[in-house]
């Protein structure tokens, strides 16, 4: 899923991957209850396979890869997408989250105020405190 999270951001257009973060949301998949240390194992096996890549990957990469790993085993991954601006650079970093749980992104999330949230529909609160944007 790494490999094809790369992929995917260098060849789709941003609209039509965010598209993607959504499909095959929570109630498809298994029928049987996941165990709870699952979105863990999905994101801590993202995170190897990243570091082992023999290509440089990026938060958006992992997130990509974690949010589809989860929606296809049904769970409700939330993926973020937030900015931040110091010294006039602009900067952008991606996290996931499940039940308000960070699972992959959070050593940097609380820097960034997040101004999207895949699939859209729930109120996205930045970790900053700066208020709500969507």
């Amino acid at each position: 899923m790494l490999a094809l999270a790369a992929l995917a951001v260098r060849l789709l257009p941003f609209r039509t991957l965010t598209k993607t973060l959504g499909w095959g949301g929570a109630g498809h998949g298994n029928s049987s209850e996941p165990p709870a240390s699952l979105p863990a194992q999905v994101a801590q096996a993202v995170w190897r396979a990243s570091r082992r890549s023999p290509w440089r990957t990026v938060c958006i990469h992992r997130g990509i890869a974690v949010q589809w790993m989860l929606r296809r085993r049904g769970l409700d991954g939330r993926f973020h997408y937030g900015l931040s601006q110091a010294d006039s650079v602009l900067s952008a970093h991606v996290w996931v989250s499940l039940g308000g749980t960070i699972l992959i992104g959070e050593e940097e999330a609380s820097r960034y105020r997040c101004v999207a949230e895949f699939p859209p529909g729930g109120a996205t609160q930045p970790l900053d405190g700066q208020g709500t944007s969507t």
